[in-house]
């Protein structure tokens, strides 16, 4: 009787264990997808197991918000919305630019669609997304892990983007000029507006920097298409500006919220 009840006792322990084993996994599971850990994240692709990404993309996949998808694969960009429940991943008629990319990238949209049609399976573990879709499973790490936003102290910031309520506009002038920005630790400022040297003082806030007058050498611009440029530059980097920094890039809006300057990190 005594054994008997031994190995019942035995037995009870192990359905109890195997239970908990099995819960602890399902939860698992349900952690690894929950869309909650997308949203306001970014993830760069750093494998791909099956078809390749012709031109070799990155893979490059948003989720700005709550329902909604920003995908590339190295061409154009669709958007739209996404449904994540239970691990998989469905789009539905994604919007999409519309520009011409040369060979072998202008094979990356159609690949692209292929991903999304199959409605892939997603998980996530921390800063790693996986997607796996009927040829081809992917691989994609947070975008701030691949490429961290640089500082905006301490770093040469070229122009390479003149924004006005129109547009946005680069060239050859301001590719040639191009005009540079740097904020050190202490509030100072210098740079090039393509064609003058400046000085001067900023106070950086929570995405603001608030630049004081600035100084600069009086040589004259022998190109009226950089006279224009400096001037766009000068009439940017004064007063509040808002700044947003994103990987290598940094976009300055001036204060009258429409104007701005487009920089990269050199």
């Amino acid at each position: 009787m005594i054994r008997a009840f031994g190995v019942l006792a035995a037995l009870a322990l192990t359905v109890i264990a195997t239970a908990c084993s099995s819960d602890e996994g399902a939860d698992a599971a349900a952690g690894a997808a929950d869309p909650a850990a997308l949203i306001g994240r970014t993830f760069v692709s750093t494998e791909v197991t099956g078809t390749p990404i012709p031109g070799d993309g990155p893979l490059v996949v948003e989720f700005p918000q709550p329902g909604r998808i920003a995908a590339t694969a190295g061409c154009n960009r669709a958007v739209g919305d996404v449904d994540l429940a239970d691990g998989v991943m469905r789009t539905d008629r994604l919007a999409s630019t519309m520009m011409a990319c040369p060979p072998p990238k202008d094979g990356a949209d159609a690949w692209l669609s292929g991903l999304f049609d199959a409605d892939p399976q997603w998980s996530v573990d921390g800063d790693v997304l996986t997607l796996t879709g009927d040829a081809v499973t992917v691989s994609l790490t947070d975008k701030k892990i691949v490429d961290p936003d640089r500082p905006l102290t301490g770093t040469e910031w070229v122009a390479t983007t003149l924004y006005t309520a129109d547009a946005s506009t680069t060239s050859t002038a301001l590719e040639t000029s191009a005009p540079t920005l740097t904020v050190s630790e202490s509030g100072s400022v210098s740079g090039s507006t393509g064609c003058n040297r400046f000085t001067g003082t900023a106070q950086v806030g929570d995405g603001t920097l608030t630049f004081g007058p600035l100084g600069t050498t009086r040589m004259a611009c022998p190109d009226p298409e950089v006279t224009a440029i400096e001037n766009h530059v000068l009439a940017v980097l004064a007063g509040e500006t808002t700044y947003e920094i994103d990987a290598a890039t940094m976009r300055i809006t001036a204060p009258n919220g429409v104007d701005g300057l487009g920089f990269t990190a050199r």
